[in-house]
């Protein structure tokens, strides 16, 4: 295309969210050159712009993640020591929680995540070695073979078109978004039984039944205020509607348990007396009591509840007409939560509605109080040549033999199975599992040489993906994409190549580890 601008790197990133963020850093430590485009202005994805406070597992604190997520937790705690006028117990506190949130040992501000990733990533950034364009999304790919030759994307929604060059191309969008641009073999939505042999698969695949999406909210409440927002467009709709799981509104105390997704669990608004679940607290992330000054009216929450997962349609695999209407219908659910918050929920003592909620749109960098990006729970996910199902990561199918050990390992984690309701069959469940590895293989394509997964998009199942979307491995497999991406390129080698040859392998992991990256579970740590 005539005049269009044409910027080279040596690894190109299409995606800031955290994936994306944890690829770029590892690659640039690495000594490349690396472009990163970011659809909002915000880097960091799930922890800021998608305002999702980290779900992490019980051994966080000491193992279980990469040395450098560990690190931004430790500069997350640290920045609020000092910025911020804590008490003395908290500032002496070691595992500060700074929103004493219990959905997380690390419940902070999105704006203090943004801040940290920021610090994390100057270096490189004020150098040159990492150039970031915001505002900016993929249009198109060029390919030859089996290699992607370039990448246009539109920075802004009516700005101009610009051509990324690479040696390599990463995917870490929240879609998979590169994925069919580029003709990568990939799947979406449900798998069949027949093709995954997994226990809870569908009888028939389903590419639409994904699951469910939320946008997410930041308020908080003022006693005896009166915040009450206008009648949302789609208010009346949510307000009747009952999922088929339910006999209740979705806009209810009532949601399923996580313990047993059979049954429903009474929720309530704030903590109580009488034992009910409260729910301001689950993602609170801001406690005025572990400050010395009045800063805030009151506690910050993130409404990102059983009560606004959005599962009436796919974002994936739909026209844009039909994508951007479910894109809203998500807006619409969470500010219809607000308004029922305000003005119908269910009080403990007899009355009804909380007026006096409030939404803070200053915390999340918006006007409206909603978060800039939904937080989107499933990718696109590549063929690779190693495919995660749920007979690798479920206790009952694994049995005695505990975590599956695999030699090509990049990574561990650990989450439960959990399954949000799906957007065709409204499936949902919450499986326990073993503690994880991420094998190199579900890295690597089937077919296309330079292009790599470095977010919720490697090669898993719909099942698998419910453990392996969670934070710390998101952040996991960014690095060793990033890594992988600076080895080949060092190397003169193929990912591929790097899996099949002992000696690659081996130098590969050794670099993994000298960055920090644990690469299997000890039975002394899942003991502790």
């Amino acid at each position: 295309m005539a005049g269009e601008q044409v910027k080279r790197s040596d690894v190109v990133i299409i995606g800031g969210g955290l994936g994306g963020t944890a690829a770029a850093l590892a690659a640039a430590k690495a000594g490349l050159r690396v472009l990163v485009t970011e659809e909002t202005d915000w880097l960091g994805g799930q922890l800021t712009s998608q305002a999702v406070p980290p779900d992490e597992h019980r051994w966080i604190e000491q193992s279980g993640s990469t040395a450098s997520y560990r690190e931004f937790r430790s500069r997350v705690r640290e920045y609020y020591r000092r910025n911020y006028p804590l008490t003395e117990a908290a500032r002496s506190n070691p595992i500060l929680n700074p929103g004493n949130g219990w959905v997380s040992r690390l419940a902070h501000e999105p704006k203090v995540a943004l801040a940290v990733l920021q610090e994390m990533l100057a270096p490189y950034v004020n150098t040159g070695r990492i150039e970031v364009l915001y505002h900016t999304v993929p249009v198109a790919a060029d390919t030859e073979g089996d290699y992607v030759t370039g990448v246009t994307v539109r920075q802004g929604p009516d700005g101009d078109l610009i051509r990324l060059r690479g040696a390599y191309y990463l995917d870490a969008t929240e879609c998979g978004d590169l994925l069919p641009l580029a003709g990568v073999e990939h799947v979406s939505g449900a798998e069949a039984r027949s093709e995954t042999g997994e226990p809870h698969a569908l009888e028939a695949q389903d590419p639409l039944d994904m699951q469910s999406i939320t946008h997410v909210a930041a308020v908080d409440y003022v006693s005896g205020g009166d915040y009450t927002i206008p009648r949302p467009r789609d208010y009346d709709y949510w307000r009747e509607y009952v999922p088929s799981f339910s006999q209740y509104p979705i806009l209810s105390w009532f949601a399923s348990d996580a313990d047993d997704t059979t049954k429903l669990k009474q929720f309530t608004m704030f903590p109580n007396e009488q034992g009910i679940v409260s729910l301001w607290d689950y993602r609170r992330i801001v406690d005025p009591a572990i400050w010395t000054e009045p800063l805030n009216d009151g506690e910050v929450t993130l409404l990102n509840w059983a009560l606004n997962d959005y599962y009436a349609g796919s974002i994936i695999g739909v026209s844009p007409e039909e994508r951007e209407r479910h894109l809203e219908g998500a807006r619409q659910l969470t500010l219809s939560l607000v308004y029922w918050l305000q003005t119908e929920a269910p009080r403990l003592d007899g009355g009804k509605g909380y007026p006096g909620v409030r939404l803070r749109g200053d915390v999340l960098g918006t006007e409206d109080g909603l978060a800039k990006a939904p937080y989107i729970r499933e990718s696109r996910r590549i063929r690779g040549l190693y495919t995660i199902a749920e007979q690798d990561v479920s206790k009952e199918l694994c049995g005695a033999a505990g975590p599956r050990r695999y030699e090509d390992s990049v990574g561990v984690g650990s989450y439960h199975l959990d399954l949000h309701p799906t957007t065709v069959s409204q499936r949902t469940f919450y499986i326990p599992n073993h503690p994880y590895e991420i094998p190199l293989g579900s890295l690597i394509p089937v077919r296309v040489k330079n292009l790599l997964p470095a977010c919720k998009n490697i090669s898993m199942t719909q099942i698998a993906n419910g453990c392996y979307r969670l934070h710390p491995t998101e952040w996991n497999i960014g690095e060793a994409a990033g890594t992988l991406a600076a080895y080949a390129i060092r190397q003169q080698v193929e990912p591929s190549a790097v899996r099949e040859s002992a000696a690659h392998l081996e130098a590969y992991q050794q670099q993994l580890t000298a960055l920090g990256v644990q690469l299997h579970w000890t039975p002394e740590e899942l003991e502790a």
